[in-house]
């Protein structure tokens, strides 16, 4: 309805139900109420927003939910709405707003961001996606190469990102390895990545996709459509925008952070300060920064964690 239709002609109309769609019941009108401002739509008008990542990846943000937010607002407002179990402004102010969301984060009163939600197309190499999947409270459809023939497109980092064994951590990598050594990785990838030519051959020759795909190796790229509340892709983002985790799909989780943060500012920023940038320190810990006195555990481990704590702290 144009927005220039005055609030008080334009604020309801109803609409009958299909008798069919109810039993029993007389059919009650469906009441359809038009916004009290002119909305905006959070991405602008695009259909979509794309940041690359390596050489054949890309993190796309399709769709959002709320798409149309009151001019003025961002989709923080969905936030604020459901925290307060209202419809429309009221009272309050955008910066009584931002107080609201920063209390929630900060004492992870966490179901109001449920009510926020993004849609993603991303293409990453198979072994970031098997990490990526183990993140189980989002909705995922991947391609299939059951059905499709998988496109020729493999992850290949340059020598100065191939990475050696970390001595402490077992799933992690420490530096850089040396140059002769990276080389032969290198090579490998090329060697495996050859199974590709001889995989459309055999296809051709009659070999079934779903048996063909296994001769592929996990450098090869995989796309997937990917939702996901608010509050769970901060929990995915806390975990995979950490310096612990892989560098690789550190790299994914900092596009996809890219495009939320201009639609939902002040959760971002509140996730920042409360979430990403924060510590959190254990009951040893409190008593041995209370106490001053060494941390009461034998657990070499838990020892090392505290020290780097300190270091941070520069204590």
């Amino acid at each position: 309805m144009p927005s220039d239709v005055p609030t008080e002609q334009r604020a309801t109309t109803t609409t009958s139900v299909l008798p069919e769609m109810m039993a029993g019941a007389p059919v009650r009108p469906m009441v359809r109420t038009a916004p009290e401002t002119p909305l905006i739509d959070v991405m602008g008008g695009s259909s979509r927003w794309q940041i690359p990542v390596h050489e054949h990846g890309f993190v796309a943000l399709c769709d959002a939910m709320p798409r149309l937010v009151p001019e003025g607002k961002t989709a923080d407002f969905a936030i604020v709405q459901a925290a307060r179990v209202s419809y429309g402004d009221g009272t309050k102010h955008v910066n009584e707003d931002r107080g609201l969301v920063r209390y929630l984060l900060r004492h992870r009163h966490t179901t109001p961001l449920e009510m926020v939600e993004f849609k993603f197309h991303i293409a990453m190499p198979i072994f970031i996606a098997r990490q990526w999947i183990r993140h189980r409270t989002a909705n995922v459809n991947e391609c299939s190469a059951r059905y499709s023939i998988m496109p020729d497109r493999f992850y290949r980092p340059s020598i100065s990102s191939v990475r050696k064994q970390s001595k402490s951590n077992r799933q992690g990598s420490d530096g850089t390895i040396d140059v002769g050594t990276a080389e032969q990785f290198l090579e490998l990838l090329a060697d495996a990545e050859a199974h590709y030519a001889k995989y459309l051959k055999l296809i051709e020759q009659g070999v079934a996709r779903e048996l063909a795909r296994a001769a592929l190796p996990v450098s090869l790229y995989t796309e997937w459509y990917w939702k996901c509340d608010l509050h769970n892709i901060f929990h995915f983002l806390s975990l995979r925008m950490d310096d612990h985790a892989q560098l690789e799909i550190q790299d994914f989780a900092r596009a996809m952070f890219a495009l939320i943060k201009p639609i939902v500012p002040i959760a971002c920023e509140a996730f920042e300060d409360y979430r990403l940038k924060s510590m959190h320190l254990t009951a040893l810990e409190v008593e041995a920064l209370r106490s001053g006195q060494p941390l009461a555990t034998e657990n070499s481990r838990e020892r090392a964690e505290w020290e780097a704590k300190r270091s941070q702290l520069g204590l």
